[in-house]
């Protein structure tokens, strides 16, 4: 029988394989739900939180589905079912506002993918068990935050060079949202893990501070 964990886990990822399909067969349905910087500006801020259950195509859904599977697992059954769901829908939210800050100048930017909440479940189980070990192009075994600190490393040269189709303002931020919300539910970490919550808090304080000026340069 299934644990209150993975059926809430489970049904995160129905409810994203739903809302994707219809997607990828219903482009008014996309284009509706889809995040959109003008529209959001607008009236249409549920957009913010309905383009986190779109994907653009099957290999997108997949390995957002499979990330949350296994990081959601580590999350849920530590903190609580709960805790998961707030740092889940935290973090999209936060990838969400992050990402509209980032793009405020360009009205059509256009995004979708639960890569926000996936990203501050991922950032939060790192951050929970920092030496967990995680697989580098699946062969390569390094700490867990080691690739936290590279990940973000890598989404603020994304950002700035734009690299591939991919929303990495929206991993950033739900990277962030996943941080911080996990140390307000788990303040003990400050304590047990302090080595590690200061390790990753150094990228998010470099873009928090320096963020905008990623354009310029």
């Amino acid at each position: 029988m299934l644990e209150g964990s993975n059926i809430t886990i489970i049904l995160l990822i129905v409810a994203n394989v739903l809302f994707s399909m219809k997607g990828f067969d219903d482009y008014s349905f996309l284009d509706k739900y889809k995040f959109q910087v003008g529209r959001i500006k607008g009236d249409e801020k549920i957009r913010m939180l309905t383009s986190g259950f779109l994907h653009v195509d099957w290999m997108h859904l997949g390995f957002n589905m499979y990330a949350l599977y296994i990081f959601g697992g580590f999350v849920s059954n530590n903190l609580g079912i709960i805790p998961f769901l707030i740092i889940y829908f935290g973090s999209l939210l936060a990838g969400s506002l992050y990402t509209l800050q980032y793009h405020k100048d360009e009205p059509y930017y256009s995004a979708v993918g639960a890569s926000g909440a996936v990203s501050g479940i991922v950032y939060s189980s790192i951050l929970v068990f920092p030496d967990m070990q995680l697989l580098l192009f699946f062969a390569i075994p390094i700490p867990g935050y080691v690739f936290g600190v590279g990940y973000l490393l890598y989404s603020i040269y994304g950002m700035k060079k734009q690299v591939g189709n991919i929303g990495h303002a929206a991993h950033l931020g739900g990277a962030i949202g996943g941080f911080v919300l996990t140390l307000v539910l788990m303040p003990s970490l400050f304590a047990t893990n302090t080595i590690f919550v200061v390790l990753l808090a150094i990228p998010i304080l470099l873009v928090l501070l320096f963020g905008d000026k990623l354009k310029n340069l």
